[in-house]
């Protein structure tokens, strides 16, 4: 006599939820020890960056927009869906090179995609997908967009060029530098925008997902949201220029600009928000069932889905630490060698010059050091970075200084970076190429930072110590950077 197998008996939706989240909750906790530099390196940004202070309550307002979508919990049950679990592999293989080609944002990307992976994972793509708005804006715990600096900066100065010449006033615009007949204003890291563009795509973002249902006004909001804050920090400093040439000073509006452009760009979102406001849709009332909804108990599929994320994870940093270890030590410090020019005479390694010194070293790197490590090395050795600090650069020879004059200093210091005889910046290029050097191992050629450092004296003119060290760099040519350039072909 043959028995019938009966199917599992459905359980109640609070005992599908407790189970769900006994596995969820453990493996994020495992993914953020796992990738607790990552973390910690977007925690130190939110405290001491700015333009991303706003990082400490993406979180609560995540919680918020999620508590309001809570009436879809009474449609859908959680499902596991194993199967996503193997998107975790490219978004693994992401982690890695971006940690080889030394990229934080793409690490703390590639991240934050295994973190949410893991919500079809154990809750099923059902309930992704009813909470994809809450879970969507979780990417502003990313500090991304520091990149897009220069070319802020750059922007900015073009439009502000544009809105003078509309006003009328007269003016010179070099590079980020504005003259005008009430004084000099640069287009420092500060006033290029970023704080207030991520400031504001962050609430557009809120916006976007409280006011509005369809895709089409949402992505609209989000272009409006990096558009707007662009064109208003253009006419922001258009608009200190020309209170500058009333009062007769660019240095009486220098002092409290960044307190004039906050007001301003308030000012802005708030106009932004009332012209939003006549187009706004009624939120979606979802159609509740009679009966609750239940689940098939699947713990077999909630282990293999959790496993298949956080084993390749397990396995990503596992390689990353051995090939870390391949390519580690610290930089060695060697003097750079100066030449003697009219006016200047050499004290040692030293060259003494009206107004002050300049010195000059080079910093050698292990054939497999990684880029992010020479990259950082070459920051730190330009000195604590400011929002308002001077940047330029200064060609001398065939080689092109990145240089920065901290705020209100007669110092000034500038560096460039060497690769097998080229300079190198910091781009996807020079990463690659140092990654395959890493992996390849062959020994010839080394990364090289070479620093040149204006020591102004007490009391001189900054703007003094930029033209001297200008000058001075100039004259010494190509002999300048041509010790660290035979260093970085492992002569």
């Amino acid at each position: 006599m043959s028995t019938a197998t009966l199917p599992m008996p459905p359980v109640p939706v609070r005992a599908t939820w407790t189970a769900s989240l006994l596995v969820l909750l453990p493996a994020l906790a495992v993914l953020l020890f796992v990738f607790r530099e990552e973390a910690a390196n977007a925690v130190h940004i939110w405290t001491n960056t700015t333009a991303y202070n706003h990082g400490w309550v993406v979180l609560p307002i995540a919680a918020w927009l999620a508590w309001e979508r809570r009436d879809r919990l009474r449609i859908h049950a959680p499902r596991p869906a194993p199967a996503f679990g193997l998107l975790a592999i490219p978004l693994v293989l992401a982690w890695l090179a971006a940690e080889r080609l030394g990229i934080m944002e793409g690490r703390q990307l590639a991240v934050l995609g295994l973190c949410l992976i893991l919500v079809p994972v154990v809750l099923g793509w059902r309930l992704t997908l009813a909470f994809a708005g809450p879970l969507a804006f979780l990417i502003f715990l990313v500090p991304f967009g520091e990149w897009a600096v220069p070319t802020l900066q750059a922007m900015a100065a073009w439009l502000v060029d544009i809105g003078l010449d509309l006003t009328g006033i007269p003016h010179h615009v070099d590079a980020l530098m504005i003259e005008a007949p009430s004084g000099s204003f640069y287009v420092a890291e500060a006033c290029a925008g970023l704080r207030f563009m991520v400031a504001t795509l962050a609430f557009g973002a809120v916006y976007a997902l409280t006011m509005f249902r369809s895709p089409g006004r949402r992505l609209v909001v989000l272009a409006l949201s990096v558009i707007v804050p662009i064109l208003s920090n253009a006419v922001r400093i258009v608009g200190l220029i020309v209170v500058a040439e009333w009062q007769g000073s660019a240095a009486s509006v220098a002092a409290d600009h960044l307190i004039y452009g906050w007001f301003f760009f308030l000012l802005v979102i708030v106009l932004v928000l009332l012209a939003g406001l006549p187009f706004r849709e009624a939120p979606a009332r979802p159609v509740i069932p009679a009966t609750p909804p239940v689940a098939q108990p699947r713990p077999l599929a909630l282990a293999l889905g959790t496993v298949l994320v956080v084993v390749p994870a397990l396995v990503a940093t596992a390689a990353a630490a051995r090939l870390e270890g391949l390519g580690g030590g610290a930089p060695t410090n060697r003097p750079l060698p100066l030449q003697a020019i009219p006016g200047c005479e050499l004290e040692g390694e030293a060259l003494r010059c009206p107004g002050g010194v300049l010195s000059a070293r080079t910093l050698v790197f292990p054939p497999a050091a990684e880029w992010d490590s020479v990259a950082r090395e070459r920051r730190t050795a330009l000195g604590a970075v400011e929002d308002q600090d001077l940047t330029f650069d200064i060609t001398a020879g065939p080689v092109r200084w990145r240089a920065r004059q901290p705020h209100s200093s007669a110092d000034v210091l500038a560096a460039a970076a060497f690769l097998d005889g080229r300079q190198a910046g910091d781009g996807i290029r020079s990463r690659a190429r140092q990654a395959l050097r890493a992996l390849r191992d062959t020994g010839d050629g080394r990364p090289v930072v070479a620093v040149v450092h204006w020591r102004g004296e007490p009391g001189s003119d900054p703007t003094r110590g930029r033209a001297w060290l200008r000058e001075v760099m100039e004259a010494q040519g190509e002999a300048l950077a041509a010790r660290a350039i035979a260093l970085s072909r492992g002569e």
